[in-house]
């Protein structure tokens, strides 16, 4: 008999198919916010300045500070102005970096958190007993606008870079997740085309992980099915017609079910584990570590899950294919990389790229168990084309 358990998320809503200004105005207002503070990133100041002169009197500034990779330098700055403005609600523009800085910016106002070094406490396995964390009364929250379908914006934890250590933490409490994200596809039309399509690929990276995952969950394999056939259609039309909202919109739905299983505890694998260790390391961006690595997973993988990877070509609607070529050729249309040496990643640092993902918690999830730092390297070389 199947067993297990299916966490759901605290958000309260997700808002699709309505204009951004209409639909946080009626957030703004249902949860009495006065004074809101925005949050983006410098390419995207223009438009957040624009958001902040129709939201008028309610918006009492714009954050634009936050990098690539959500350096933990720039969620303390956040956090800061948040103070200084009395900000009582966040809504963070912009794609997982900006989404992902933002979570913890709550977490730092909640708990008083002036310094990168108290931050580094509060961090998943840090010194803060995690039922001290858990005790603590979200007080600050976030509404999400993306621009990317990193699908950030769906999940109570976040990854924040040590820039000196080139290493990214991730941070978790139930209540880190957005009140309430807002999905309209307008705000993506200006986001950059490998951008919209490498993120696409972070979310087939999720669906593919969810499914190929040992622990079967019903409810979230059955949305990550769903999401995966959404994103395979939606990516390709939205490449096609970059200015078809339609397309772009099944896009922002498919990564919405794609992240299902993430968000109920079920966890992620190899792919993302060592996703997250070429952007501490290498700044390799969020969207393009799923190009290069995914196909190179579900190789090494084969072996063990044959029949859970025949279910993801069939999705893919290539069923006469193995899915790891079937995911590189979806890469190749969206001409995406797929090859490590593209991001200047040399089998010489294979051995320091393995002995820092053997940490991360992806790997404990993997399909073919990882048991030491020669499996990941055997990985990278699947993936050095």
């Amino acid at each position: 008999m199947l067993t297990g358990t299916h966490v759901n998320s605290r958000q309260d809503q997700v808002v699709y198919g309505r204009p951004a200004l209409e639909a946080v105005q009626s957030l703004v207002s249902a949860y009495g916010a006065r004074r809101l503070l925005i949050i983006s990133t410098r390419s995207l100041d223009a438009p957040a300045q624009a958001l902040a002169r129709e939201l008028g009197e309610t918006c009492v500034g714009v954050f634009s500070g936050v990098a690539a990779h959500s350096p933990r330098e720039a969620v303390i700055e956040g956090a800061s102005e948040a103070r200084r403005t009395r900000a009582d609600l966040l809504l963070a523009l912009g794609g997982g970096s900006v989404i992902d800085a933002t979570k913890v910016m709550q977490l730092c106002v909640w708990c008083e958190i002036n310094s990168t070094q108290q931050l580094d406490g509060y961090r998943v396995g840090g010194s803060v007993d995690r039922r001290e964390l858990l005790a603590v009364v979200p007080t600050l929250q976030m509404i999400a606008l993306p621009t990317t379908l990193s699908a950030a914006e769906f999940t109570p934890f976040a990854g924040v870079t040590d820039v000196q250590r080139h290493t990214k933490h991730g941070y978790a409490h139930p209540s880190l997740a957005p009140r309430a994200v807002v999905l309209d596809p307008v705000l993506t039309l200006n986001t950059p085309s490998q951008l919209w399509l490498s993120t696409g690929m972070k979310a087939v990276d999720h669906a593919v992980e969810q499914l190929c995952n040992p622990e079967r969950a019903p409810y979230a394999d059955a949305l990550a099915e769903e999401g995966l056939q959404r994103l395979s259609r939606g990516l390709v039309a939205s490449q096609q017609q970059p200015s078809d909202l339609d397309a772009r919109l099944e896009c922002q739905f498919g990564m919405w079910l794609a992240i299902a299983g993430a968000i109920a505890g079920r966890g992620i694998g190899a792919s993302h584990a060592i996703g997250h260790t070429l952007g501490g390391m290498f700044g390799v961006p969020h969207g393009v570590t799923s190009c290069l690595t995914l196909h190179a997973v579900l190789r090494w993988n084969a072996a063990v899950n044959g029949e859970r990877q025949r279910t993801i070509s069939q999705l893919l609607g290539t069923p006469d294919l193995p899915a790891a070529t079937a995911i590189e050729q979806l890469c190749q249309r969206l001409e995406l990389p797929t090859q490590l040496a593209s991001s200047g990643i040399e089998p010489s640092q294979f051995r320091a790229i393995a002995e820092h993902t053997m940490h991360d918690r992806g790997v404990r999830a993997n399909p073919r168990p990882i048991r030491s730092p020669e499996d990941i390297v055997e990985i990278l070389e699947l993936a050095r084309g």
